[in-house]
């Protein structure tokens, strides 16, 4: 059974940094993509960032490009989150995703994270 548990989330102030992980287990995903969704109440689920199944290169949303950083280590099958000067709009539970399969974003002519697994979710909520 796969299970990706979520860590690191917390209460931190305007400016501040937290670190996620997430630890993967079940089967193995060096070779698949692996990232962070948020979702904020009455929104939808949206993407942060991600390592790609192809090359492991890394994508970031632009509201977060220079702020945030995901690494990985594959050896213990975990991704993380550095999240630095944070705002009080990345509020939000933060989501793990790993997928099984390959997937392609046509539009943006791109590997793609589609999320066929999620962790449980982990809150960060940044003060002003």
């Amino acid at each position: 059974q796969v299970q990706l548990v979520e860590s690191g989330g917390g209460l931190v102030q305007a400016g501040g940094s937290l670190r996620l992980s997430c630890a993967a287990s079940g089967r193995t995903f060096s070779n698949y993509a692996m990232g962070w969704f948020r979702q904020v109440p009455g929104k939808e689920r949206e993407f942060v960032a991600y390592f790609s199944w192809s090359g492991g290169s890394a994508y970031y949303a632009d509201s977060v490009k220079g702020r945030f950083t995901i690494s990985r280590d594959n050896a213990k099958n975990t991704v993380y989150l550095q999240m630095d000067s944070l705002k009080p709009e990345d509020t939000a539970v933060y989501y793990c995703a790993a997928d099984g399969s390959y997937y392609y974003n046509r539009h943006d002519q791109r590997p793609a994270i589609n999320g066929d697994y999620w962790g449980q979710g982990t809150q960060v909520t940044v003060s002003s």
